[in-house]
């Protein structure tokens, strides 16, 4: 299978300045990147479907307003999942049934919200070097051979700052939780 990667920051500057072209082809490259993550976020394929089309053209119509070349996949990530959010309230307003796996409570919402936002803070306390193998690998999906290409790095120093970073975030997730004095 072909690797796909995110555009490089030279063409989404360029697209930024309104080059025709480059948004053209920021668009076609996106694409895969932004299905997939629709496909992971709504509620059905269907509304993953339009979520992410709808996401392409908001990149298409609003690149310009981009402040960093360098945020476009974080960016783009914020505006697929307000478009599966607004995918998700339409089925609720057309009254059609939402699948169960699209339903959780609020104490399984809450609980989800503080082990992402402590598995975020275990990530940002990381090296810039193990942080960047850790998202393009993990959260980003690369196979080892382009995180180790894109970074200058040889596939053993790759996986070995992986391997640091994956057990910093794991022994960080199982030191004790302190908690104020003021929250007992």
């Amino acid at each position: 299978m072909a690797e796909v990667c995110w555009p490089d920051e030279n063409l989404v500057a360029a697209a930024r300045e309104g080059d025709f072209e480059s948004i053209t082809t920021l668009v076609s490259g996106s694409h895969p990147h932004v299905r997939r993550f629709a496909y992971s976020l709504c509620a059905s394929p269907e509304d993953a479907e339009d979520a992410a089309q709808e996401a392409l053209i908001i990149l298409y119509r609003k690149i310009g307003t981009l402040r960093a070349s360098g945020a476009l996949a974080s960016w783009m990530f914020r505006i697929v999942r307000n478009e599966c959010l607004r995918q998700l309230r339409l089925r609720v307003r057309r009254a059609e049934p939402i699948p169960d796996s699209a339903i959780a409570s609020a104490e399984e919402e809450a609980i989800n919200r503080w082990e992402a936002e402590r598995v975020a803070s275990a990530i940002a306390t990381l090296p810039a070097d193990q942080r960047r193998v850790l998202i393009m690998r993990d959260v980003q999906g690369y196979s080892g051979r382009m995180v180790a290409d894109l970074l200058g790095l040889s596939t053993a120093a790759m996986k070995s700052r992986l391997h640091r970073a994956r057990a910093a975030v794991q022994q960080s997730l199982r030191d004790p939780i302190l908690v104020a004095d003021d929250e007992r």
